[in-house]
């Protein structure tokens, strides 16, 4: 089939008028995975869709639940990969075609899935339109020409749109139909030419804290044991993109593991494997993220006012009471829930202030072992609420407890607890985090831990 439209085709188009690339694989990939943050974080997000449509291949690239929910999918995956995507699974020959009826669900998004031909090519690819944004990113060149692209002008994605058309048609004319259908919907589409003097600026922001590759060098003796500023900001610097290196992959993959969660044919012992790899990338980058706003508060003037809202704290409590009673559980504990009902709200910041606290459940927890239990308890306490999370470990004595903040510090934001082998927020890290939410912490010498927050007064 002579005119069959394949993905490498449309990367052509996309390269029309665009100076070759000069970069290598490894720098594309930066390139791809800092404009997909910025894409998603820096512009989608804040517009707050209502709906839309994308298109992916070789792999969903779109990661934020929030995105997905509202936005209608088509992907082209790897026949390899296609058979755990698919609802009816099974592999495919590259030259065979098929046809899907079935959704396959992401997260709270949906998409319909069909499989890569060979001559479509390997790099990704992702086009996404709404009635306010309209925008197309590719990965495309030879070894040592990669190159990064992106477009939104009009005539480019109308391009695109017209081949994906043709190329949907090709394999199932129905589905064809329902891109038009969405694109329809969205009734007039505004152009976005002045997408690109903000696109590439954010992009390069991204880029400079993240670290271009990760060198063993020896030690080197200082002349004072305090590090300069310029240290610390290396090592923020530092520990930003290693957060961030380690983040974007396990967002992909819990993607991908949360299409599969939804098919109706995994062997029970499958399915619950595969929950158990959710959750853990789910706890591992909420953590990796905690440690990222760690470093960037780090750098902020110590002056600087953070801006804080009226948050019912107890309401928070019991909706993610079932998320960290299932983490608990994984580890053979038990959480335990005592909030004295109708407690006055606290001023803080909700959407910080929650995988800020699944981080202190997490630190709590770390160690313990299997039969213990967590208490959360929230009582009001003068002008302030008291949350206190307490460690219940059986039949251990009061010496046998260790220091939950007696850990190796690694600089300010990081602390290693030998204990139990893992990384977390040193104490000053976790105090200034918690101070700018509203909190203020206090501990004794074991894991119990005391946050007192302000209430808020009505005026």
């Amino acid at each position: 089939m002579n005119d069959f439209i394949t993905h490498s085709a449309i990367r052509e188009r996309m390269s029309d008028g665009v100076l070759q690339g000069r970069v290598d694989d490894s720098i594309v990939r930066r390139l791809w995975w800092a404009a997909l943050e910025t894409l998603q974080e820096d512009i989608l997000l804040p517009m707050e869709l209502s709906a839309g449509l994308w298109v992916a291949s070789p792999l969903p690239a779109l990661y934020d639940s929030r995105l997905l929910e509202q936005l209608q999918g088509w992907v082209w995956a790897p026949d390899q990969l296609e058979g755990f995507l698919l609802p009816q699974g099974g592999l495919l020959p590259p030259a065979q075609v098929r046809t899907v009826k079935e959704e396959t669900h992401l997260g709270f998004g949906s998409y319909k899935c069909f499989p890569l031909r060979e001559d479509d090519g390997q790099d990704p690819l992702l086009l996404i339109i709404t009635s306010e944004l309209q925008v197309a990113l590719a990965i495309k060149g030879e070894p040592g020409k990669r190159q990064l692209l992106m477009r939104s002008d009009p005539e480019t994605l109308s391009d695109l749109l017209a081949m994906l058309d043709k190329r949907l048609n090709q394999e199932d004319p129905q589905e064809a139909l329902a891109l038009r259908d969405k694109l329809s919907s969205l009734g007039r589409l505004k152009s976005n030419l002045d997408l690109e003097k903000i696109f590439w600026p954010l992009v390069s922001e991204r880029l400079a804290g993240m670290a271009p590759s990760l060198t063993l060098q020896p030690l080197q003796e200082t002349s004072s044991s305090n590090p300069s500023n310029e240290e610390i900001s290396s090592e923020l610097t530092l520990l930003e993109a290693l957060t961030h290196e380690v983040r974007t992959p396990l967002s992909t993959i819990r993607t991908l593991i949360r299409s599969l969660l939804r098919r109706k044919d995994l062997p029970e012992v499958v399915f619950t494997r595969l929950k158990q790899i959710d959750v853990e990338c789910t706890q591992q980058i909420d953590r990796f993220g905690l440690i990222f706003n760690a470093a960037e508060l780090q750098r902020q003037p110590s002056s600087e006012k953070s801006l804080l809202a009226r948050t019912d704290l107890g309401e928070m409590l019991v909706m993610l009471n079932p998320v960290w009673s299932q983490q608990l559980e994984s580890r053979g504990q038990t959480l335990l829930l005592d909030i004295t009902p109708d407690l006055p709200q606290v001023l803080s910041d909700s959407e910080r202030l929650e995988p800020m606290l699944g981080g202190l459940i997490d630190r709590c927890s770390r160690g313990l072992p299997s039969g213990s239990s967590l208490s959360l308890l929230l009582r009001a306490a003068g002008h302030r609420l008291k949350l206190q999370i307490l460690t219940h470990v059986p039949n251990a004595s009061k010496n046998s407890s260790s220091d939950n903040f007696s850990n190796s510090e690694l600089g300010p934001v990081l602390s290693w607890n030998p204990n139990t082998g893992s990384l977390q927020l040193s104490q000053a890290a976790t105090q200034r985090m918690l101070a700018s939410l509203g909190g203020r912490l206090t501990h004794r010498r074991d894991r119990d831990l005391t946050i007192f927050f302000p209430i808020e007064h009505e005026n």
